[in-house]
């Protein structure tokens, strides 16, 4: 599957980095006051 989907290599830690961020920003973004 992988050689027949090359791209499949790169979609796992975007998939594990796009939510990580998202997360870290709706943290941010609710307790700013206590990270700022």
């Amino acid at each position: 599957m992988a050689a027949s989907h090359p791209p499949s290599v790169s979609v796992p830690p975007v998939g594990l980095v796009l939510p990580a961020i998202t997360m870290a920003f709706s943290l941010v973004y609710t307790e700013g006051d206590e990270i700022a």
